[in-house]
């Protein structure tokens, strides 16, 4: 089902409510990271040069409903998002009373309005229908552009998304459209890096992708949980014992889809795990007693090379290694780069998403080569196990009545 764009619809004069995520970090009342604020400016900016008028909601931080704690209040965010905008941007201190509904109707063509946290409010969390209808009365059109809010079914994603004409904003369409060009219909050969700590996290993640996709290459305490259940040694690494019958299942469904699982034929042991800690070079069945596992080995990291190498469409979720601390950060920051190589020679399409995964991009300096990175972190997991978004859901539905 194809969700409309609000790109495609005449804006001037209209007022849109949209569901953005500002959720940003803050010190000192001012914001240390604009990155979210300024991409999704940058998909409002069309819409206010052709008149619109923009009532923004979203929600900061997780306050007690109800306690209007100023540390919590988006007025905060205001100065970053007038910058961002390239507009003055006025501010009302409630989201869903008359009083903002007046502010929002005296907006010109143009004009932003912020309006004050949504979950100050408890029925924001409830999808309460109430709180959606008093939010769906600040405008005509809603518009989400909140992809990484999709997953989650409250008042300002699913249940306004019923009560008024609703389109998907500029980012979110942006989102699904990469997405689904990595997952659901990728260039092949295609291949996930699935990382983290544990198994238990992403099973779902993990049974989905195998069906999909032609590698899956498994890094991080993930990899131990698989290296453990094929019978090796995991001295302190960090593995799950009770996942066995779960890494069997994975395994035979990769088998049936005719999916490669990929585990690292060596990596990195050492007995503290402490930056730049004395560290082995071991078989990945040669854990020493006294020893964890800490980062895949360079015989594993050329091997992953390679397959990323033979491949079109790389999908990326999570670390390989305790990219925290080096040197265990190794296998992580030079596949990351051997992936941005691929990009910019056009030879690959590359996704990444997820908060660590977003984080090691950083920190090996090549997000910006990636073809896109997702800033989403649940919305981005569930999505990867093929779940159906509650606010995507909403907008499908909403399309279907239209």
């Amino acid at each position: 089902m194809t969700i409309p764009s609000i790109m495609d619809v005449e804006v001037c004069g209209k007022t849109l409510v949209v569901r953005a995520d500002l959720n940003v970090p803050v010190e000192a009342g001012k914001v240390t990271d604009a990155t979210r604020i300024t991409r999704f400016a940058g998909g409002m900016k069309p819409l206010l040069e052709r008149g619109a008028r923009l009532v923004i909601i979203t929600h900061f931080g997780r306050p007690t409903p109800n306690v209007l704690d100023p540390a919590f209040s988006v007025n905060t965010l205001r100065p970053a998002l007038s910058d961002a905008l390239g507009v003055p941007v006025k501010f009302s201190d409630t989201c869903a009373t008359n009083a903002a509904k007046v502010r929002a109707d005296a907006l010109a063509n143009g004009e932003v309005l912020l309006c004050e946290n949504l979950r100050y409010n408890p029925g924001e969390t409830t999808n309460d229908p109430g709180f959606a209808a008093a939010l769906a009365e600040l405008g005509e059109f809603y518009v989400n552009d909140a992809f990484s809010c999709a997953h989650r079914a409250h008042a300002s994603t699913e249940a306004i998304a019923r009560l008024m004409p609703s389109y998907a904003g500029p980012l979110l369409m942006e989102e699904l459209s990469m997405l689904g060009a990595a997952l659901e219909d990728p260039e092949r050969p295609s291949v996930a890096l699935v990382g983290g700590a544990k198994v238990s996290t992403k099973i779902a993640v993990l049974k989905n992708l195998v069906a999909k996709v032609d590698h899956v290459i498994i890094g991080g305490g993930m990899a131990n949980t698989f290296l453990f259940a094929n019978g090796a040694p995991m001295g302190k690494s960090l593995h799950e014992a009770d996942q066995i019958d779960t890494v069997r299942e994975i395994q035979s469904l990769a088998q049936r889809a005719n999916c490669a699982l990929h585990l690292p034929e060596d990596v990195v042991a050492a007995k503290d795990f402490a930056a730049h800690a004395r560290h082995d070079i071991v078989r990945n069945d040669a854990c020493p007693a006294d020893a964890m596992i800490l980062d895949a080995g360079p015989r594993a990291l050329t091997r992953f090379q390679s397959i990323l190498a033979e491949c079109r469409t790389i999908l990326w979720n999570g670390p390989l290694g305790a990219f925290e601390i080096q040197p265990f950060d190794q296998s992580t920051m030079r596949l990351a780069q051997s992936a941005a190589d691929l990009t910019r020679q056009g030879l690959a399409v590359s996704v990444a998403g997820g908060g660590d995964t977003v984080a090691a991009l950083n920190v090996a300096g090549v997000a910006d080569d990636f073809t896109y990175v997702s800033s989403a972190g649940g919305a981005f997991l569930e999505w990867l196990e093929g779940k159906t978004l509650p606010g995507i859901a909403a907008l499908q539905d909403a399309a279907k009545a239209a």
